[in-house]
């Protein structure tokens, strides 16, 4: 039997989460070694995917940038914008002091996404994600409340891993959403989540749902 290496056995570790309280304690615990253990030795490409999904849609009015589920700040380092333009969003608080000692946001928020945004800026002209929308940590729920944050005709572009958008059920709220007059031009387009292979989830992919609020 081939030993998993750290970085698989954080990531599948992660998908048996159950709460949000789970989730906070458990990225607090791997926050200082996530880039090196996870990212860099799985080749973690989702960020970038997402983010290439955002450049093939966004004009320059789709900014401030609300980066959901931030993390260590993978994200707004695919981005490379001012700092000025992004803030981060993320339960945890030693992965948030992580993002916070690279300088890429502008704000940074510890946020349960289950609970009431009040406390998040509402002005965004974008709002992305990358990795909070699997398996263990969010479903389709938080949707409707991440409109309340962005400024109206702002652009979405979530992340979702395939196998968990069909498990979950994705796409009946998001078509009620659409048919409520609440979001247009919904689409979706598969991208790959790592660069590198011969480990367990080479192949995995996601779904960049892309959209604007009405």
């Amino acid at each position: 039997m081939v030993e998993k290496s750290a970085g698989q056995t954080l990531l599948e570790s992660s998908y048996k989460l159950a709460s949000p309280e789970d989730n906070s304690e458990y990225y607090d615990e791997f926050a200082s070694h996530y880039d090196a253990e996870f990212a860099d030795a799985l080749g973690w490409h989702y960020p970038a995917a997402i983010v290439a999904a955002y450049r093939d849609k966004a004009t320059p009015n789709d900014t401030p940038i609300a980066d959901i589920g931030c993390g260590t700040g993978l994200v707004a380092g695919a981005l490379n914008f001012p700092r000025e333009k992004v803030d981060g969003i993320d339960i945890s608080s030693e992965m948030l002091k992580v993002a916070e000692e690279k300088k890429l946001y502008r704000s940074l928020y510890q946020v349960d996404l289950t609970k009431a945004l009040d406390d998040i800026a509402n002005d965004y002209g974008a709002v992305l994600s990358a990795g909070t929308f699997t398996s263990g940590h969010l479903g389709p729920e938080p949707l409707r409340g991440l409109l309340d944050i962005a400024r109206s005709n702002a652009l979405y572009v979530i992340g979702v891993k395939k196998a968990f958008f069909l498990e979950a059920g994705f796409d009946p709220v998001l078509r009620d959403m659409e048919d409520s007059g609440l979001i247009k031009n919904l689409q979706s387009v598969e991208v790959p989540m790592y660069s590198k292979p011969g480990h367990d989830h080479s192949d995995d992919t996601a779904l960049a749902l892309v959209y604007r609020k009405a």
